[in-house]
Order: C-alpha cells, then structure tokens, then sequence
C-alpha cells in the first residue's frame, strides 16, 4: 500500500477504490452527490449529523471495521445562528494547530450518470492543541461527506491517550467550516488525528480542484484535474485550516487513470498500481516542507513536458502534447533556470525545493500562481511560439514567470500572516519580476518599463477618494470576497511601486542585505510588513545610510494611508511644497489619515547644468535654495520616476521644460521625457494647470522615435479619445494625432524596410506597433490600406499568414473594423481554428473592434457561452467590447441585463469583476450616465458586487469628475486642437 494513507486503529485503512467494492461507491456516491448539491442545507431546513438520514447506501472497503454503510451527507447545523458563536466567525480561533495532513484524492475524468463531473478523496490532519477546548472548527466547502457512523469525521489522539468522544457535528455553510463538538476537553500541548472522507464536484469554476478541458489534434476533448487554492479555496479540495498562518506538511497522493500523469509540489515518492483495477495507478508525492494550504497544488492530465536541469534543481515545462511538440515551451526552459540563480544570488539562499514544475493550463482564472514547487499559468504567460508570438507575449511570459519564482521565497518560504498584508508579497514580487526578467534578458532595458506599467497604471487608481491604502487593519479583512478584493492594483502596482522607491534611497545593495537577512529570519514561518522593516533598518545602520527618519516611519506615510502627493516647486524663490492628489479636487475623502495626508518624500533632481543631491520633503512646505533658477535654467525633478508622486512647476519652469523639448528634446532623459507628458495631463485633469499647458507637451513627438514618451502620450490622449470620441472634438483630434504620428509610421516604414525586418530592441519594437496601431485606429490611409493588402494576401492562402506577429493585433483590429461582416467571420474562423493560445488571443480581441452593433451584440451573447468564448476569456472579451465607441453602450446594455447570470456564474470572489466595472464605465461622462450606474447600484443590491464593490464606488467617483471635467474642458480643447491643426507646425 502507498505511503500516505491514513491508517487508523479506531477506523482502519479506508482508501478511495482500492478493492473490487469501489465501482459500486463510486456511482452510489456521485447519485448522492448530486442529490445533495440541489439540496438547501440552510438553517431553515437543516440536517443534525445525529439523526438518521435517509441517504443512500454504498460499501466501503475497510481493514479493521465491519461497517459497510456510507451515508453521505451535507448537513448543516441546527444550531441558531448568533455572532457569539466560533463558527459564525470567519476567522479560526487559534486554540489548535496544524502539523500535518496526509490527503488522498481521486479525481474522475468523465462524467457519471448525472453528468457530473466528480473527485473523490479522504484526508488525516494531524494537529496540537495550543489551549484547552471542546470545539473543533476547520474550513470546508462545497464538499459531502461520507459519514463515520452517525459523525462527518473520526477523531484519536495521536500518542494513543484517550480522545474526547464527538457529539455533534455539521457543516456550517455560510462561513465554511467544518464543525466538531466534543463531550470533553483538548488538552493542551496534545496532538490529535481527525479523519474525514469526501466527495467534491470536479467543476469548471476555476477554483479548487476543478476541471480544464482542451481538444486534441483528433478533435477529441481532454480533461485535466487542476487546482487553484488561493486566496480561500484549499477547502473546495479537502477539509484543512485554510488561513496562511497555519502552514504545515502535507503528504499527497493521487489516485488517477494509467495513461494520465499526476504532478504536486513535491516529487513523486511511488507509483504503483492499484490491486484489482489495471486502468489506475496510485501515485504518492514526498512531504512538502512546511507550508500555507493556498499554495498546495496536484494536477492529473495527458500533458507533455521538456526538462533540464539548474544547479540541481530540475526544471520542467508542461503543457497540451502538441503545444510542446511544436517547441511552445522552449523560450519558457530557457529562462527559468537564470531567473532562478538569480533570485537565489538575490535572496543569498539556494531554491528551497528539488524541483520546479510550470504548467499551462487552458482554463485559468488569474494569469499565473505560484503554487511552490508547482507553478501553474494561464497558457499565454507561459508557452511561446516564435512563429505567432509577438514580442509583447516574450515580455508577459519572461515576467509572469520572474513574478512567480520570486514568491517561492517571498510568499512560499516567507508568508504573510493574513490576506491585510497581501501588498507586500504581491507588490514585492511585482517589483522583482523586472529585475528577474532583466536578469534574463539584458539588453531589453526592461526595468524601465514599471514607470508606465506600474507606477503611473495605478496612479489613476490612487489619485481618487475612494482608493484605499496599502495595509489594512487585520480585522477590515475577513470574508473571500473582501480577501479576494484586496487582490487590486494597489497591491500589486503600487506595492511595486513603493518598494522600487524604497530601494533607490537606500540602494539596491542595502536593500538586498536586509531582505536576505529578512528571508533566512523567517524562513518557513509567517511574519508582518513592519518585520521587513527592522531588518531593512538593520542593514541601513550597518551601512551607514543616511535617512531623515527610521524606515518604518518613512514607508508608513506611504503604506498606512492612501494616496500620493503632488510636490509643486516654484523655481523663482525655491520653495517645495506636497499635497494629496486628487484627480478631481472637489471629490471628498472621507477616510483618515494618521498623517494628514502628508508623506516623507525622498526627491531627486536635476538642472539643464547639472545633477542634484537627494533632497527629502518632511512636512508640506520647505525652502531649498538650489531650487531657485535663473532664466537660463530648468529644474526637473524625480529622475527616471524613482518616487511615487507627481511634479508641478512654476509656469515660468514649466515653459523653459517645454522649449527644451521643442530644440533638443534628447538633453531630457528619455523617462522625464514621458514624466513631463504624464504629469501634465493629470495635473491638467486636477486643475493644477491649464489643459493647454498638457497639450502642448505632445508638440515636440513629430520628431520622437522613443517607446516610453509616446506610450505615456498615448495612454493621456487616450482619456481625451474617451471623453470625446462621441462629438465634435474627435473630428479635430483626430486630424492632430494623425499630423504627429505620420513622422513616426515614416520612420518605422523607412527603418524597418516596409515592415519586412524586426526592429533590434524591446522598446523599438513597443514603438512600431504603436506606430502601426495609432497610424490603422486614427485613420491613416496607408495604414489602412497596409492592413488591407495582408487580408486580402492571408484570404487567398490562410494556411499562411503574412503579417509580421509584433503588428498583428493591430492589422487584425484594422481588418475587422474596415472589412464588416465578411471579415468579422474572416477572423472568427481564424479564432476557432487557432491552436497557438496568443494567437488566439489576439484575435479574439480584434473581434471587439467591429464597427456593426448586431455584430458586437452578438459577440456579447457568446461571452455566456462557454463553447465559443471560455470562461477565463469571457469578462476580457467584455472589456474588449466596452472600450470600442460603438460596443461601449451595448456592453453595458449586456451587463446590466446579464448581471445575475455573470456573477453567479463566476462567482463574487473572481478577480475579474472589479476590471469589469471599470471597463464598461470608463466613458461614462454625462448626468444620465452616471443616473444609470446609480440605478444599476440600487438594483443589484440583492446580488452584490463581490470583488467589485469597490470598482463600483470608484466608477461613481470618475463619473462625476468626468463630467465636471468634460463641462469645463470642452471647448478649450476643441479651440486648441483647431489652432494646431489650421496651420501646419514647422
């Protein structure tokens, strides 16, 4: 028999199907399973695990037990429900501790008689009772159990002592616990067993152990049983104290058909075959090191690998057989095994586990997890195909999987005690994964690229009243919706964006010391964001660094309370002075702040003549002399965006800046360069200065060849295309945007030998697609018409495609709104037909940029099909639709009508929701809209919002400064884009 079966004196070995008896289990069983998944186990009509049920009966093989019967039940607790209760809280007391678990799984990979989809499996928990107590409480979901004669679990003290007898049990539904009664007392520092056997839905929801489907060469659909356990679905899987605090060892063993491959955390310790059935196979992995439930993770599929291995430490690549056939893991291989010595060097400790598997899976609800030892990804983020793949994909891949890596010490080895801290272990390895990525592919300058990515992405976010900070109070985070919701921007990005700017003042050396001393303290242990603080405060005396104040009461200003400030500088009299910015400044904020909303601010800066020492803004307002300029000079201030704040100037600075850029626009760095453009027109957006001002920064981009200033001027005249693709300003925008970007489809035509040659760099690349893409949307013919020619050229041999893949989201997006409903199902087919999941991708997205609203209608009817659009896609392929003028009122249309259907489909944790509110109201700009969403509120309010409920109150917020914004602008805006365009600039 396999190691990992739990072997109890009181209940005997009681395996999954091992024995001639298991087919009979299996098919009683699933008929119960599906009996009671329709059934209410409300308190209202509530079984007590006492009394006799009238369930159906099924044998069970065990070795020391004459009980034959197996009722299996999801009884619910009789009890009245009060707050007082333990099991009517969410959070688990802390009387009792995990050690360790021994589960066993069986996942059945074709329908039964109900067609469903079902996994079966039994698990032991091994853990020491902290403080004496006669309740035991461990989380459970959407699991049945097979009741141990009249109780859903068995309990024996470990050492052989008495156990106290149980006398009541049930599941608590609401809170998802598993609740044990006792007749008598744990007694401190005892170690005790509980034993459950369970029965589960093998489902498509994405979460827990659930199920991904894909078609093979043959057209013969594939399962795969996959796992995706955080924040809080570990207990969809097995019963187990699912808070990352309680980390323990776990043993898994898999029980899965013979021709199917079964992977864990850990390797595999034997397989056997099972006694008596041929067609499956018992595969047993060795105990994990002491970890978190979130990140356990086992799947059971057909699925190919390539291997190699780096300093010991084997390394895997999984995927579809053809997709690795055809080499899409081989780019991935390559990276790996120098972004792990690299985070090895960086973290001074060697990679804690024997091996790293990487696995794409088809169906995946958020874009990589880094399950330790098994790290499991979206198809696109992991797998690459030089021949489909455009350089944007080699970016998403190297970095999603330099993020992953990062938390195998960061969040695997070292864990966050609650979800409240979650900022740090996602923004830490947000922060990491460039510096990972970079490590694997140096010329690409990659580390630049978190200014537009991160930095000023969730500045937008920030900038309103109704963001929130960094850290939570602990208690503010409790149920899976509100841990689900702190799964947002701000924790990644402007977790990320913090700790870049943490490790510029202190430098990358001091902060790498603290962090190593920091990982090896707390290594298999959990800890607090203030404990990285002490030990990055070590490292600072240690080496001498001089700061205004201690870390942890500089980075409180920036973690404790939300928001950023704007630093205003006025150059005729030096003075300095911060803000909190707001995007709209009537918007009122109604959350305190323990500090005001005034930050400690390292600023650097420099002059047209020279390099400035770092300065530090402690209070609002200060005077520096080196601020002061003559009329020959400009002061910039916050070199390449190491801090996290906007700059304003004095009008007269502000002026020498933009005359600087109009003669020689190179003197400025090429990140300031984006800055300028950036701040300017969020400044603008704030009432800081006059939009003209804002407008005027794009001038000098008719001779700018550089990624990073157009991506910023993009991203800003964007907001202008949304608040104005509807009227009359668009017609004259559109004729300037045309004016500025024809220099840049020129110039990349010219170098680029009429688009036949790839450009050399990562940035050069970025840019000629945006060349291309602003060159096809704005209307250019000859963009238009290249677009054209690849259509009719792919149409007349589809088996070859002759569009370059770094322009192909934009040639497709040029086809489908140019080419109607003939090229609409053009591309669909294409879709259908793409084996290659990026370009998959890009095409379903050129889907949305039709002009027809039946065919965006009907697009949006195929989101709720899961034939046509899986759901991983589904809310994207929305988004998709929303952000075209012509789809964005019909996606909308849809949500309001389908809102029930999406949310229970999805469920209100999916991380999906909160950018789905966004998506659709990113337009909103009228009175009646903004009537809409108010009424779209009060009518849901039975459903919820789930992890959107945030995103909802912040798209009330933009709304109203949109249209504040919009009333006031106008007009000024229309006038402007007229004067440049009447008169063409020199």
């Amino acid at each position: 028999m396999a190691a990992g079966f739990f072997i109890s004196k009181s209940v005997g070995i009681v395996a999954i199907v091992l024995g001639l008896g298991a087919v009979a289990t299996i098919i009683a069983l699933s008929v119960v399973y599906a009996q009671e998944k329709n059934k209410g186990t409300g308190p209202g009509n509530a079984e007590t695990t006492t009394a006799a049920s009238s369930t159906t009966t099924a044998s069970t093989t065990t070795a020391a037990s004459n009980t034959t019967a197996a009722s299996t039940t999801t009884a619910a607790s009789s009890t009245t429900a009060t707050a007082n209760n333990p099991w009517n809280r969410w959070r688990l007391p802390t009387t009792l501790m995990p050690e360790s678990y021994e589960v066993t799984l069986q996942p059945f990979l074709t329908p039964d008689a109900n067609n469903m989809y079902i996994f079966r499996g039994n698990s032991s928990v091994v853990f020491v009772c902290k403080e004496a107590t006669n309740l035991i409480l461990i989380h459970s979901n959407k699991l049945n159990y097979t009741m141990q004669g009249s109780f859903l679990v068995s309990l024996e003290a470990v050492d052989g002592s008495g156990a106290p007898h149980i006398s009541q049990t049930w599941l608590e539904s609401p809170t998802q616990y598993l609740v044990v009664q006792l007749d008598g007392q744990l007694q401190k520092g005892q170690r005790y067993r509980l034993f459950s056997i369970f029965t589960g839905e093998l489902a498509d929801d994405l979460a827990g152990f659930y199920r991904s489907e894909y078609m093979d060469e043959s057209g013969k659909t594939k399962v795969v049983a996959t796992t995706q356990m955080q924040a809080a679905d570990a207990r969809k899987a097995f019963p187990c104290f699912d808070e990352p605090a309680m980390k323990a060892n776990f043993t898994v063993t898999l029980i899965h058909p013979s021709d199917h491959k079964a992977i864990s955390n850990m390797p595999v310790s034997s397989t056997q075959q099972m006694m008596g059935n041929s067609g499956w196979n018992i595969t047993t992995f060795q105990t994990t090191p002491k970890m978190s439930t979130y990140l356990l993770a086992f799947i059971v599929s057909q699925f190919d690998y390539v291997e190699n291995t780096s300093e010991k430490v084997l390394i895997r690549i999984w995927g579809r057989p053809k997709a690795i056939a055809e080499g899409q893991g081989s780019y991935a291989l390559k990276v790996t095994g120098p972004i792990l010595t690299f985070f090895e060097m960086n973290y001074d400790m060697p990679y804690p586990l024997p091996k790293s598997d990487q696995v794409g899976l088809p169906d995946f609800n958020a874009g990589a997890m880094e399950n330790w030892g098994l790290v499991t990804y979206r198809e696109n983020s992991l797998l690459f195909d030089n021949a489909y793949s455009s350089i944007g994909n080699k970016e998403r891949v190297v970095t999603v999987i330099a993020h992953e890596l990062a938390h195998q010490w960061f969040g695997n080895l070292v864990t966050l005690q609650w979800w409240n801290d979650l900022w740090l272990n996602e923004g830490f390895a947000s922060y990491v994964e460039y510096l990972g990525a970079d490590s694997a592919e140096s010329s690409w300058n990659i580390k630049d690229l978190m200014v537009l990515n991160e930095v000023y992405r969730v500045m937008a976010t920030d900038a309103l009243a109704t963001s929130h900070p960094l850290s939570f109070r602990e208690e503010e985070i409790n149920t899976p919706a509100q841990i689900s919701e702190v799964f947002d921007s701000i924790s990644y990005s402007k977790g990320a964006s913090v700790l870049r700017m943490l490790s510029d003042f202190l430098t990358e050396d001091v902060f790498r010391e603290g962090l190593q001393t920091y990982i090896k303290t707390f290594a298999y242990g959990n800890t607090k964001y203030t404990d990285l603080w002490q030990h990055l405060q070590q490292a600072v005396e240690k080496n001498n660094v001089t700061l205004p104040r201690s870390i942890s009461d500089i980075m409180d200003t920036w973690t404790l309370q939300m928001g950023f400030p704007v630093v205003t500088v006025n150059t005729l009299n030096g003075t300095i002075s911060q803000k909190h910015f707001l995007l709209d400044p009537n918007s009122k904020v109604d959350r305190p702040s323990p500090f005001d909303y005034v930050w400690i601010v390292p600023v650097t800066w420099m002059t047209n003549k020279a390099m400035g020492d770092r300065y530090w803004l402690t209070k609002v307002s200060d005077t520096n002399d080196a601020f002061k300029m003559d009329s020959t000079s400009w002061l910039l201030v916050n070199l390449n965006v190491s801090g996290y704040f906007r700059v304003n100037y004095n009008q007269e600075n502000w002026d020498r800046l933009l005359a600087q850029l109009s003669t020689n626009h190179q003197v400025i760095p090429v990140i300031n360069r984006a800055q300028i453009i950036d701040d300017a027109f969020n400044l603008a957006r704030a009432k800081y200065i006059n939009v003209t001002l804002a407008l005027s920064t794009t001038r000098f981009l008719s001779r700018e060849t550089e990624y990073m200033p157009w991506e910023a001027a993009l991203d800003s005249l964007q907001y202008f295309q949304l608040m104005f693709d509807r009227s009359e300003v668009f017609g004259v925008m559109t004729k300037y945007i045309q004016q500025q970007v024809t220099p840049l489809f020129n110039h990349y035509k010219n170098s680029t030998g009429n688009w036949s040659i790839i450009p050399e760099g990562l940035m050069d690349q970025y840019n000629e697609i945006n060349a291309i893409s602003t060159a096809c949307s704005y209307g250019i013919a000859e963009c238009q018409n290249l677009a054209t020619d690849y259509y009719l050229r792919w149409r007349q041999n589809v088996n070859n495609n002759p569009i370059p893949p770094n322009l192909r989201s934009s040639i497709y997006c040029s086809i489908v709104a140019t080419g109607g409903e003939e090229a609409w199902n053009f591309i669909w087919d294409r879709f259908r037909a793409a084996t290659v999941v990026s370009e998959a991708d890009k095409l379903r997205t050129a889907l949305s940029c039709s002009r027809e609203p039946w065919i965006l209608n009907r697009y949006l009817q195929y989101t709720l099909d899961p034939k046509k659009i899986r759901k991983q896609d589904a809310t994207a392929t929305i988004n998709s639709i929303a952000s075209n003028v012509v789809g964005q009122s019909l996606a909308w249309d849809f949500i309001r009508g389908n809102w029930k259907t999406l949310f229970s489909q999805y469920g209100g944790g999916s991380f999906s929701f909160s950018r789905l509110i966004l998506s659709v109201t990113q337009r909103f700009s009228t009175e009646f809209e903004l009537q809409q969403l108010q009424q779209f509120k009060e009518d849901n309010q039975d459903v919820g919002f789930g992890s959107g409920t945030r995103a909802l109150e912040q798209a009330l917020e933009r709304t109203r400064a949109n249209i504040n914004w919009v009333n006031e602008n106008k007009q000024t805006v229309l006038a402007w884009f007229q004067e440049e365009t009447a008169t063409p600039t020199p």
